[in-house]
């Protein structure tokens, strides 16, 4: 045999094409030949921009002795978690049930029937950190399953039954008749044990949630957002707002070529793992777009146009599609591409060195392995006033130093770029520039939303079936995270456009996925359709983690699905869905952070805003910059009739804003200051201090 990972298009399993490890991808070749041979199958998970896959790999994958003993007692398969997410979900529970932690690269053992019997993350190559070496568990694991076979197998049919039970079981306390959810969901009483959940975990001095390592926590900060205005809590806004402003100030966050970081090692946010992924820099610039609204602090608008570049810029193909990340690593070293020396600053800046260094805090010594990590200890507006300069002035010099900064890194050589294109990652980004767009009321991010949702519409989908990612050399059916994120970004395009064919076709998909993903004995639906064939076990995804699940995406859906076209069915199974998840949203928030924020919205009752006749007036863009959680907006012209149920029998007759909200309907704000009355009586403004 051979390595066959050459015949791939993944950038993740062409880095291991050349291995003397004996790779297969997950296919019907690779699972026949372990039950031919009666192998166990080694089956190991990263993904392109992972620094500890690629330390495993010039450890151990590269090296002939260990390959060897891998290619003469495994089946030895190497999966892209970014193509196969379901794989990932499944065994990383497996793997998490037996050690406690999960992670990646993702190394676990089966038995040719696929059950798992024992993993791990990383494994050094000699023993180190209170962890075996990877020959020896090779060694030993190879030998327990020709010596001990029966004690193996029946290991992995235990951990197999539980992964089933707990897979069935877990929030399946919904399957209940439709009165009982009426009254089941969120109250004041358990809104207050969420915070105070939350508010064990802060990070008082350098935001965010807990100790290092640091995760953006992007889901939970908007959960608080929503607290702090309902509640007119000024402690939970102060959080949100001095963790955004650490992360901005931090190394986490590009401060030469924007964008953020997946994590920091670090509690104060300087030293990030340097990999950058589309769906965190998505997911951050939601947080980011509400924050603004909510405060209009201009640094966050700033710093939306910033990341918006950076995304354009290195992750944007010619149709307007988006790449999945960038590597953490450059010539193999980790960082290497975004630090500098004091002397290469000099060099580059001459005479505006000085204050940039001082602003940036670079030194001679450096602040990480001898070099610098750009990041900030003050505000611009400190700095200025410490050194008498106008604001407006410093910040143009620093953009013009940071212009030669990135002209000089981008002749450095890159990180290496993970070119899939995925739908629920480029939803997740689709859904984010829609938000900036009405936080901004920059028309370049609804064109950029508009162009990558034609161009999603174009390539993945046929009919209500959607494929994974491009290249589509798998031939994969699109998993749920596809089909949800995708349906809610394009009620959002809606939203902002008009463009009723969006919201059609996000009906579409989602009653495709009624059909396909969904179980007899749960109100969650299945990550994968029911008609695949290669994994064992339809795993329901609910967990809200560094992405929101697919779940409590599809649940938000089908909540406005419900309004748009007046279907009960859809509301009461996402009241159903949102009652079996409460008691664990409780008790666990920043687990369940997105379904937070679904019935935080089904407490605070939806607002239904059509926009009537005025899509191009100045209201609706005044109305757009409000941070207005919990809205579902229409759009009703009366020229033309909508198909949308909700609005078949409407007259409107004035041109203006209305605000319908729990079965009743306000008048038409026609101006801005009726506008402006309409969205206090709902919401009070907080003040950042």
């Amino acid at each position: 045999m051979s390595n066959l990972l050459q015949h791939e298009t993944s950038p993740y399993l062409l880095q291991h094409a050349h291995n003397p490890v004996n790779w297969m991808p997950w296919g019907a070749d690779a699972l026949a030949l372990a039950k031919e041979k009666d192998l166990p199958i080694l089956l190991s998970i990263g993904y392109s921009s992972c620094h500890w896959c690629h330390v495993m790999e010039r450890e151990s994958f590269e090296n002939e002795r260990t390959a060897d003993i891998m290619n003469t007692n495994y089946v030895c398969i190497k999966v892209d978690r970014e193509e196969r997410p379901d794989l990932d979900h499944i065994y990383m529970e497996a793997v998490q049930i037996l050690t406690g932690s999960g992670g990646w690269p993702l190394n676990v053992f089966l038995t040719p029937d696929l059950k798992p019997f024992y993993g791990g993350t990383y494994f050094p190559p000699v023993p180190a950190h209170n962890r075996p070496s990877w020959p020896d568990v090779l060694i030993h694991l190879a030998g327990a399953y020709q010596n001990q076979k029966e004690e193996v197998v029946a290991q992995a049919d235990k951990l197999m039954d539980y992964l089933t039970k707990n897979n069935a079981t877990k929030f399946n306390a919904a399957n209940s008749d439709e009165s009982s959810i009426v009254n089941a969901l969120l109250n004041k009483d358990n809104i207050q044990k969420i915070i105070a959940q939350i508010t064990t975990r802060l990070d008082s001095v350098n935001g965010g949630f807990e100790s290092a390592p640091k995760f953006l926590g992007t889901f939970t900060l908007r959960w608080m957002l929503w607290y702090a205005q309902q509640f007119e809590s000024k402690e939970a806004l102060q959080h949100v707002t001095l963790t955004l402003d650490k992360m901005l100030a931090g190394g986490i966050y590009d401060q030469i070529g924007g964008g953020i970081s997946r994590y920091s090692t670090d509690e104060k946010w300087l030293v990030p793992h340097f990999e950058k992924m589309l769906y965190d820099n998505a997911l951050f610039l939601l947080v980011l777009a509400e924050a603004y609204q909510l405060t209009k602090i201009d640094h966050y608008r700033i710093a939306i146009a910033h990341c918006i570049q950076f995304v354009e810029r290195e992750l944007t193909n010619s149709e307007g599609l988006f790449y999945s990340a960038l590597d953490a690593d450059s010539e193999g070293v980790e960082g290497k591409y975004y630090v500098w020396t004091k002397s290469e600053i000099d060099t580059l800046l001459g005479k505006d060195s000085n204050l940039f260094c001082q602003f940036y805090q670079v030194t001679q010594d450096g602040n990480w392995e001898g070099e610098n990590i750009l990041h900030t200890t003050q505000t611009l507006e400190q700095f200025a006033k410490l050194h008498q300069l106008e604001v407006s002035v410093l910040r143009k010099q620093f953009e013009q130093s940071k212009a030669i900064l990135l002209t000089t890194r981008e002749k450095r050589i890159p990180p290496l770029l993970d070119n899939k294109v995925q739908v629920s990652w480029n939803a997740l980004m689709n859904s984010a520039l829609v938000n900036c767009y009405q936080a901004t009321g920059e028309a370049h991010y609804k064109a950029l939303a508009t162009r990558n949702m034609n161009a999603m519409l174009a390539h993945f989908t046929n009919g209500a079936t959607l494929s994974h990612l491009l290249p589509n050399t798998l031939n994969k059916e699109g998993f749920l995270e596809d089909y949800a994120f995708l349906a809610d970004a394009l009620i959002s395009l809606y939203e902002v456009t008009g463009i009723e064919n969006y919201i059609l076709k996000a009906k579409e998909l989602s009653d495709y996925c009624l059909q396909n993903f969904s179980l007899t004995d749960s109100p969650f639906l299945s990550f994968t359709t029911l008609h695949q064939t290669d994994v064992i076990l339809s795993k329901q995804e609910i967990y809200d983690g560094a992405s929101p699940s697919a779940n409590s995406v599809f649940n938000k859906v089908l909540l406005k699905l419900a309004i748009c076209f007046e279907d009960k069915a859809y509301a009461v199974l996402a009241k159903k869905q949102l009652q079996a998840v409460l008691p664990a949203l409780i008790q666990h928030p920043t687990s369940f952070s997105n379904w937070a924020l679904n019935a935080a919205t089904e407490y605070m009752g939806w607002s239904e805003i059509t926009l009537v006749n005025c899509l191009e007036s100045p209201i609706v863009s005044s109305f757009q910059e409000y941070y207005w959680p919990g809205k579902m907006v229409l759009h009703a012209n009366n020229s033309s009739k909508s198909t949308l149920p909700i609005l078949q029998s409407a007259v409107f007759g004035k041109s203006g804003i209305q605000l319908c909200k729990k079965e009743t309907c306000q008048p038409i704000a026609e101006t801005l200051e009726k506008l402006e009355e309409m969205y206090r009586a709902n919401f009070k403004t907080l003040p950042t201090n």
